[in-house]
């Protein structure tokens, strides 16, 4: 397949800048871009690549005049350069049609219109699975669960009983919903299972990565809100709630009880302790150890986590301890010397 850059600034409602005619059979990204491939720029450390890309074009924001080769100026270069990824894609992904005769199937099951089931499924009784579902082999759905309408559920996905998953939520290969919370109370110096017999409850719209584990409230709900991203490997313990298009990348732990607002971003690998409140638009950087509440619309980083500019001034310091620990011995030294100096001679 091959397009003019104009026909692909004209599908993403861009600009062209230079040669509208130069044709393009390809994407990719800056660095591994070749010639006839397109390719993209939206974060500015990677503007000397522009002149080093061996991309026929590229898609940018509009802050970007000029450059040595064909551009489309847009609002959102990522977003443009997904859609383009759409027209060049290899082929549409082959989901399951129908269910599979594997399939094992409970009582009092409720099935939408459409709904495609992939071989060796276990869905347990009393479960209703919305309109063009789609669950593909080996996943587990528990009794009396929900799934709404479009959901797309890969392989070897456990999702537990008492469940709700929204509309349009896509779960990743090897994601367990539901397990239960890390409970225990030490009786006479033995750990005793505390029963967690709350749910989950998956808003619309959600994605969850490779992996992960949500596990189910010890009373009452966990809560993932609309729109929210998961990525792979990460830990949400019983009766966390997280609000609405919230993002939370590989790798996170966050503990039970724990609140987390709507638009937060936790970056790699952070952790939170429970029992505290995220506020909205909040941003955790990665490998960050979240020890206390952090107010709405604040940047913190480090360990214990801290607000990021406070954070910065902290690892300078430390940075310098090497340097400082040198200066010390060096005025101990001296301080020595004029102890023995000041001594009154006898």
């Amino acid at each position: 397949m091959q397009k003019t850059l104009q026909e692909i600034a004209r599908f993403i409602e861009g600009e062209v800048v230079g040669d509208g005619n130069v044709i393009i059979t390809g994407v990719s990204g800056i660095k591994e871009a070749r010639a006839g491939e397109l390719t993209f720029l939206a974060n500015p450390k990677y503007i000397p690549f522009i002149e080093q890309t061996y991309a026929s074009a590229i898609i940018t924001s509009r802050e970007v005049k000029t450059a040595s080769k064909s551009i489309i100026q847009t609002d959102n270069p990522s977003l443009a350069f997904a859609k383009v990824v759409g027209l060049f894609a290899p082929g549409e992904i082959k989901h399951p049609k129908g269910i599979h005769p594997t399939v094992i199937l409970g009582k009092g099951l409720r099935l939408g219109k459409n709904v495609a089931i992939g071989p060796y499924v276990v869905i347990e009784d009393e479960v209703s699975i919305g309109d063009n579902s789609i669950i593909y082999s080996n996943s587990f759905i528990g009794h009396n669960t929900e799934i709404g309408c479009d959901a797309l559920i890969y392989s070897n996905v456990s999702i537990r009983e008492y469940v709700s998953i929204g509309n349009r939520v896509v779960i990743h290969n090897g994601t367990v919903i539901g397990s239960d919370g890390f409970g225990f109370a030490n009786i006479g110096g033995a750990h005793q299972r505390i029963p967690q017999i709350g749910t989950v409850i998956i808003g619309d719209d959600v994605d969850i990565g490779s992996n992960v584990t949500i596990d189910r409230a010890r009373f009452d709900k966990t809560i993932i809100g609309k729109g929210t991203k998961i990525d792979n490997l990460v830990q949400i313990a019983h009766n966390v709630v997280v609000g609405e298009n919230s993002i939370i990348v590989a790798q996170v732990g966050i503990s039970g009880s724990t609140v987390i607002g709507n638009n937060v971003t936790l970056a790699g690998q952070a952790g939170l302790v429970g029992h505290i409140t995220i506020g909205d638009g909040a941003i955790v950087a990665a490998q960050a150890g979240v020890m206390k509440s952090i107010p709405a619309n604040t940047f913190v980083s480090g360990y214990p986590a801290r607000p990021h500019e406070k954070a910065k001034q902290v690892n300078a310091c430390v940075q310098n301890l090497p340097k400082l620990y040198e200066i010390v011995h060096g005025l101990k030294k001296k301080i020595e010397e004029l102890e023995i100096n000041l001594k009154p001679k006898t």
